[in-house]
């Protein structure tokens, strides 16, 4: 079978006049408004209901959670495709998520044996299991890998806290710390060559590629050494009927503390009392105009995003024929082949040009929940290919040539592909400007300092005004941390409330 037409985009723009609230109105304005539906705003809008704020969640999309939403095929219902991520690393690792306690809310999070895999050329791949030992024993250059994750993998909640964490308190494990920046300027310089080894050295670029930027670099290697030590720890688990799971337990917690989620909403002019905004920080002009200082409009206008990605949905009718039967069992795969490859492929993104082989992430849900599978067989493959900024090339044609290399038939299992080009992802998240998942944030200024360098990140100059999403630390994820991060600012400094409120189910 061929591919089908492809289909851009999922759902339409619901207009002013068809909202669907989906909790009761605040018969007065609320304490705190957050305008986007996504795990961070969500995370916010949680925490300020917890701590005894009336709070209203304003969606423009038709249905909520942004970055982790769950849609039907529009051809075959039975399968169900992850809009934006699908498999969730920090899901069992964020601190407000551990805290949030999924499990406990009866979402299930299935963790695989294999956390990801990296075909190679010539037929051999390299595999990233959940255990560090059978890791090391099967690459060619164990040791190295060893060398570089061992370490990391004995002081996790070190290595996280310094990752995650809101970038101005000092280091909890010192001992993590200092092995975490004597690994980051190894790996995010020239020095990278001492990861020895081509599978060690591609099994850890393919991690690092999840941040989109030029190699080596301290981002792409602060994403690389986080995801992969916790590949090897919690594991990187995918929520059973997809990544709305997540988001349906955070909003059903918001309306069990009083607070109210909308969609089909979109925010043109300022809410009253205190905002959070979920969105891109450019939305800031559209929404407050001649209400934002000078400085910062300039600020703002002259604010960049970074290369983006091209989504290709496929629908298969059977398992991929993998040339290493070993890559069966991988639901999450980084199919940039040599580092060497996907470094070069990443400097062509980053000055615009579009590389004849893209890095491409997918990922096969199904290979953890069979639930994906419909009744006649059929199941979703989510597919990244990472491209330039805006680009409005369809690359499903590219995406299939990749699996082509290492799985060659995969063209004939294809039953449906729904392409949306880097151009049009911000149709259905308004944040993914010219499909920058990182919102601009992939770079070590801004995933540091935030979208405009200030002592706080998550707030602007306007009075009562403040932001959340992935523009600011610790960058993009679905962990809730800069929605977390955000909130504690809002109740330390709008309503006086210094201790954070208990996020456990039973409260």
């Amino acid at each position: 079978m061929g591919l089908n037409k492809p289909v851009g985009g999922w759902g339409k723009r619901v207009a002013m006049s068809e909202t669907h609230p989906s909790g009761p109105a605040h018969t007065a304005a609320p304490d705190v408004t957050v305008v986007g539906s996504g795990p961070n705003g969500l995370a916010a809008a949680v925490v300020c209901a917890r701590a005894g704020l009336s709070v209203q969640v304003l969606e423009a999309q038709p249905t909520i959670g942004g970055g982790a939403r769950t849609l039907p095929d529009p051809e075959f219902p039975g399968v169900a495709h992850d809009i934006c991520s699908a498999v969730h690393p920090l899901g069992l690792a964020s601190p407000f998520l551990r805290a949030f306690d999924l499990r406990a809310r009866g979402v299930t999070l299935r963790v695989p044996e294999i956390s990801y895999a990296n075909p190679l050329p010539g037929g051999h791949s390299a595999i990233g299991y959940r255990d560090l030992d059978r890791t090391c024993a099967e690459l060619r250059h164990g040791s190295s890998w060893r060398r570089l994750l061992g370490p990391l993998v004995e002081r996790e909640q070190g290595v996280l806290q310094l990752l995650l964490g809101d970038r101005r308190s000092l280091p909890s494990d010192p001992v993590a710390a200092v092995r975490v920046g004597l690994r980051m300027l190894e790996q995010g310089t020239p020095l990278w060559r001492m990861l020895s080894g081509a599978d060690a050295r591609a099994l850890f670029t393919g991690v690092a590629a999840h941040a989109i930027s030029p190699m080596p670099s301290f981002v792409s290697t602060g994403a690389g050494l986080m995801l992969a030590t916790l590949a090897h720890t919690v594991g990187w688990p995918i929520p059973v009927g997809g990544s709305q799971a997540i988001v349906d337990a955070l909003a059903a917690d918001l309306r069990a503390h009083g607070g109210t989620v909308t969609a089909g909403v979109e925010v043109t002019e300022p809410p009253p009392g205190v905002v959070i905004l979920d969105t891109a920080p450019t939305a800031l002009l559209r929404i407050y105009r001649d209400r934002l200082p000078g400085r910062y409009a300039n600020a703002l206008r002259r604010y960049r995003y970074g290369p983006g990605v091209a989504k290709v949905d496929f629908v298969l009718s059977e398992e991929i024929p993998w040339r290493d039967p070993r890559v069966a069992a991988a639901p999450t795969l980084h199919l940039g082949g040599t580092r060497e490859q996907m470094a070069f492929a990443e400097r062509e993104v980053a000055a615009g040009r579009h590389a004849d082989w893209p890095m491409v992430l997918a990922a096969l849900p199904h290979l953890a929940d069979p639930g994906r599978i419909d009744a006649q067989g059929r199941r979703p493959l989510w597919t990244y290919a990472h491209v330039p900024h805006g680009s409005p090339i369809d690359q499903a044609e590219t995406v299939t040539k990749v699996f082509e290399r290492f799985a060659p038939g995969f063209r004939d299992i294809v039953v449906a592909v729904r392409s949306t080009p880097a151009a049009r992802m911000s149709e259905h998240n308004a944040n993914l400007v010219g499909g920058d998942i990182g919102v601009g944030g992939n770079r070590l200024v801004r995933a540091l300092l935030g979208p405009t360098p200030r002592l706080n990140p998550w707030t602007t100059p306007i009075p009562k005004v403040y932001l959340c999403s992935s523009a600011t630390p610790p960058g993009s994820g679905v962990h809730g941390m800069a929605g977390y991060n955000a909130a504690r600012t809002v109740l330390r400094r709008e309503f006086g409330i210094t201790t954070p409120p208990d996020l456990s189910p039973a409260q």
